[in-house]
């Protein structure tokens, strides 16, 4: 697990970066240069007015989102957001290079994707904040919104982003009046790459983690990780040597202390209601583990007073936690989607209808998709069928690729692509 690569500093050279700082003006300037740009190519047309609410969301973000994200170290980079990126530029890369291939204006997929990028981020993350609504709960409303768009650690769902995507692209296609099979296809290979290479971010931030194993390969993710906290709350760890009575409301009462810790050579035994910890009052189990998961690095020291006690419990921690060791899921996602992709994009010269790249990325990832739910923990069966909601999707989209076979195989053979691509040419006269 790696969620920070490195910090942007508040300021350079004595010049602040965020809010109305540098960064704003860069934004300005590209978001002229930009629709500058548009205007030179199609005119002032609708679509290129429809990039304004765009821009000026982007706008706000780093006016007001960004200065709320950062630390006193400044804005943190994520592994997650940044392989999200890396994932997003291939992706449009290998879309351009093979509509080339096919004759066909890489124009085409550059405007497209920004729109697909946009809505399928929209799309994941209002699926996460959907299934997982409990966790955004802030203490205000401005609290509350950052809860909800901070996605650079993560809070993305795969099928959020293929239903958003695939609206944002359905609409494109009939504003520019594109065959829709033959676009579809253009874009699959590289839709399916993205999520495999996105798969690699998820493994960074800790989240979309399997089931304890004991596998060689198996992964332990450190100490305030989704898969540490997981097992900290179903009472599988100790943390700093310390379990707790339940509920998380109650009063911090000491449920079990792990024999030959530190913390048991320290005087710490079952029974004991902590007071404070490192100085900070501690009124229930919650307070209590929010502090001791703040001490995580090797030498932080802890102290820890106990109710109706004189006597002052102190001791140096040795190492982070670490959770039990889990199923890499991620990583089988990853290499699943990386094979799907490779082989989508060798099967593509021998297609023999347009839309059988769609219905065999739909087969083949609704497929490992359920299989892969199986040893993943991180989402509970829902409305009493026994599969989780990715599962119950997952078998949705069987179905929904079953009737594409049966309506791709009622269309002559062919492709109209490359014979045909001058049928896209309409995009650049829309």
């Amino acid at each position: 697990m790696f969620t920070t690569l490195f910090h942007i500093p508040p300021e350079a050279f004595g010049i602040p970066l965020f809010g109305f700082g540098l960064f704003f003006y860069v934004w300005l300037v590209a978001s002229l240069g930009f629709l500058g740009w548009l205007a030179s190519k199609q005119g002032f047309t609708a679509d290129t007015f429809a990039y304004l609410p765009i821009l000026l969301g982007i706008g706000a973000f780093i006016v007001y989102i960004v200065p709320a994200m950062s630390d006193a170290d400044g804005l943190a980079i994520r592994g997650y957001g940044a392989v999200l990126v890396l994932a997003v530029v291939l992706a449009v890369y290998l879309s351009a290079r093979r509509a080339r291939q096919m004759g066909v204006d890489p124009e085409l997929i550059y405007g497209a994707s920004f729109w697909l990028f946009v809505c399928g981020i929209i799309g994941a993350r209002l699926f996460y904040v959907i299934q997982y609504r409990d966790q955004f709960r802030g203490v205000d409303f401005r609290d509350t919104l950052f809860q909800l768009i901070n996605v650079s650690q993560g809070g993305l769902v795969v099928y959020g982003s293929l239903i958003g995507g695939g609206a944002a692209l359905a609409w494109f296609i009939w504003r520019h009046k594109l065959p829709p099979l033959a676009t579809v296809d253009l874009f699959t290979p590289s839709v399916i790459l993205g999520m495999g290479i996105g798969r690699l971010g998820c493994f960074l931030n800790g989240c979309c983690f399997g089931g304890p194993s004991d596998l060689p390969w198996a992964v332990c993710f450190p100490q305030g990780s989704p898969p540490y906290m997981r097992q900290l709350q179903e009472g599988e760890l100790y943390l700093h040597g310390l379990k707790f009575q339940e509920p998380i409301s109650a009063p911090p009462v000491i449920a079990a202390v792990e024999p030959d810790s530190l913390a048991a050579r320290a005087g710490l035994h079952a029974g004991q209601q902590i007071d404070a910890i490192n100085g900070k009052p501690v009124d229930n189990v919650r307070d209590a583990e929010i502090v001791l998961l703040d001490v995580d690095k090797p030498g932080e020291t802890l102290d820890i007073s106990i109710v109706g006690e004189s006597k002052i419990h102190e001791w140096s921690i040795a190492d982070r936690g670490w959770s039990m060791p889990v199923q890499p899921t991620q990583i089988y996602s990853a290499i699943d989607a990386l094979l799907l992709a490779f082989f989508l994009t060798v099967y593509y010269p021998f297609r023999r209808r347009d839309g059988e790249l769609l219905a065999l990325a739909l087969t083949c990832h609704g497929i490992t998709r359920f299989l892969l739910e199986v040893i993943r923990t991180d989402e509970s069966a829902i409305g009493g069928t026994g599969l989780t909601i990715s599962q119950n999707i997952s078998l949705g989209v069987l179905v929904g690729a079953a009737g594409l076979w049966f309506y791709i195989s009622q269309q002559p053979k062919g492709s109209v692509l490359p014979e045909r691509a001058w049928l896209f040419a309409r995009y650049r006269a829309s």
